[in-house]
């Protein structure tokens, strides 16, 4: 590194911003195979920076290209902006729907949560996940005994119908959407919703692009920054990393747990997860940048974890991959996180772009 790396501070990260900007993107329903509004949204807002080059993948991938002039060859860095969620699977007799699962939805963590029924044609209707007991007054002790499971899940309808005919003329369809809602709320540096696996690290990377922007300073390499939007079923950046990219960091959510190092106040330097372990080299450039800025970081394994860094490693991508992250509790379900890990993470990123 040079001196002038070891002595200049890292940008300021305009918090406001971050929040408002993450806040906004969870409210934007985006399921696995369901978020082209999402990635439009982050698309509009990374227009804003005319040094950014915007495309898509045919995927459907958002793909932003700050190019510079290097010798040094180019990087990338990935973060997802799909989430979990469920597809219409059934329409019943009751006029009631039974769901699909689209990623790793526990069916006790979304129970009696409010949803959005998408349909082919846009139309949003509301609606609420209930077991198919709920009733106290009916089913007595048969409502805690019924298993959370596909067969006794179903969505109540906000609307008048008893039947799958009247269902049906509301426009809903088998295979359309079914969104979550989040339930965001900021509060005493917290932030809790669903989904901030991994829109926390999307804004991540937003907030970093900004507040170089804003002071002026470029990535020392040509970066490409890629929003994924299939990670959540296991295949996200599988395409759309340039052939030419040397180095690729996952920016994904730390888990906070019983067993783990990982916590809400610090980034996380992922080793280890169910697919094996990343890179060494690239690792220790991130330790050593972690220390350089004083960015208070953990390192952790992940046992039940894959990452889209991995994906474009299956499928190929030779390049030196590390995972980072902010810790996130309760993933997968409804999940927090805190300024103090999110800013760490956003000033990691930083630290990466403006390093050799």
């Amino acid at each position: 590194m040079s001196n002038l790396e070891k002595t200049m501070p890292l940008p300021k990260i305009d918090e406001t911003y971050f929040t408002a900007f993450l806040v906004d993107l969870l409210n934007v329903p985006s399921p696995t195979g369901f978020s082209e509004p999402a990635i439009d949204f982050v698309e509009k807002e990374l227009s804003k920076y005319k040094h950014l080059g915007l495309s898509r993948t045919r995927k459907g991938a958002l793909i932003a290209k700050w190019s510079v002039e290097s010798n040094l060859s180019p990087v990338a860095l990935t973060a997802h902006v799909d989430t979990l969620g469920a597809v219409v699977k059934e329409i019943k007799p009751s006029g009631r729907l039974k769901l699909s699962r689209i990623g790793g939805i526990q069916w006790n963590t979304v129970e009696t949560e409010g949803v959005r029924v998408v349909t082919s044609k846009g139309e949003r209707i509301r609606g609420s996940v209930l077991i198919d007991t709920a009733s106290g007054h009916v089913y007595g002790a048969k409502a805690a005994e019924t298993p959370r499971d596909d067969d006794h899940m179903e969505v109540r309808l906000d609307a008048q119908t008893t039947s799958e005919a009247e269902t049906r003329a509301l426009g809903i369809g088998i295979g359309d959407c079914v969104a979550f809602d989040p339930r965001v709320e900021v509060t005493n540096g917290f932030i809790r919703s669903r989904f901030l696996d991994d829109k926390a690290c999307v804004a991540n990377l937003v907030a970093a692009i900004k507040s170089l922007t804003d002071a002026g300073q470029s990535p020392k390499r040509t970066t490409y920054f890629h929003i994924s939007n299939y990670e959540e079923v296991g295949h996200g950046a599988a395409a759309g990393i340039p052939a030419e990219v040397a180095e690729l960091v996952a920016v994904d959510m730390a888990v906070v747990g019983a067993g783990q190092e990982s916590d809400e106040f610090h980034a996380t330097l992922c080793v280890k997860d169910s697919g094996g372990v990343y890179h060494e080299g690239l690792n220790k450039k991130l330790r050593a940048l972690a220390e350089l800025h004083n960015i208070p970081y953990k390192t952790d394994v992940y046992p039940f974890y894959g990452s889209d860094g991995e994906a474009f490693w299956r499928e190929g991508g030779d390049v030196a991959l590390s995972l980072i992250g902010p810790g996130i509790d309760a993933s997968h379900n409804y999940e927090r996180a805190h300024m103090d890990g999110l800013n760490a993470t956003t000033r990691w990123v930083m630290a990466y772009l403006l390093s050799d």
